[in-house]
């Protein structure tokens, strides 16, 4: 098995860290492959903020629902789509730029998010764990206001990422022809739908959490404890207000 195969074969979310810090080459070494990412134009259109200090860490924690694993981790990687770095150098060389609206907000989200896939897979090659964190963008305004982004930078997720002081075991994950499709997009049929979930459903995780929620199935988990309709329209609410005053609305 190759040591890339190896890296992502055995990818895990971890939630315990040492606080041994990373060593500066290892970590310089980690950002550098980051930045390897495919890009928009090789436009670059993102800032990975990293966050080492204790103080600064401790402010973001209740950002991130006061999760051990921000104070433990001793590096807090933010992820931002930017776009005011590449627009600066246009006006700076008298070139109008006209990327504060919501297509070049997606163009540098897919540019961040790229970045922090290689993040994540060059820290784990070197024997990190990370953890990827989605309440990011519920609390982007507060994390936006921490880290002083200005107009054209917004907080997408957030990598935490350090030495395990766990082994979780791995995460199942559906089929492959549950998310392959070759050629053409082929719909499903509930009868697949119920296949592609079964072996998920039969599990003892589910069991124990469907017996810890007295729910009688596991998508009445997801739609009435985890991400539940009034929560996700707050934080869409929120998020797109953000993004207009960021400046992602603007043409």
């Amino acid at each position: 098995m190759s040591n890339m195969k190896r890296v992502l074969f055995k990818h895990r979310s971890i939630r315990k860290f040492r606080s041994t810090p990373i060593p500066e080459e290892m970590l310089r070494d980690i950002l550098e492959g980051a930045t390897r990412a495919s890009t928009c134009g090789n436009m670059q259109l993102y800032s990975l903020v990293v966050t080492r200090d204790e103080k600064l860490r401790e402010e973001l924690s209740p950002c991130h629902f006061n999760q051990p694993m921000v104070r433990q981790a001793p590096c807090v990687v933010t992820v931002c789509a930017d776009v005011h770095r590449f627009s600066m150098w246009c006006r700076q060389r008298e070139a109008e730029p006209a990327y504060d609206n919501f297509a070049w907000f997606l163009n540098a989200s897919t540019d961040a998010l790229l970045a922090a896939q290689n993040l994540a897979l060059a820290a784990e090659e070197n024997g990190l764990g990370i953890c990827f964190l989605g309440t990011t963008i519920y609390t982007a305004r507060e994390i936006a206001r921490i880290l002083n982004l200005p107009g054209g930078v917004i907080p997408l997720t957030t990598v935490v990422m350090g030495y395990p002081d766990e082994e979780p075991g791995l995460t199942d994950r559906l089929p492959l022809n549950a998310v392959v499709h070759y050629e053409k997009y082929e719909d499903y049929t509930a009868a697949e739908i119920d296949e592609l979930w079964a072996e998920r459903e039969s599990s003892e995780e589910t069991r124990r959490l469907l017996e810890e929620n007295d729910l009688p199935n596991l998508a009445r988990i997801f739609t009435e404890r985890r991400y539940v309709r009034k929560d996700n329209l707050a934080i869409s609410e929120s998020y797109f207000e953000l993004l207009k005053e960021q400046g992602f609305f603007n043409n």
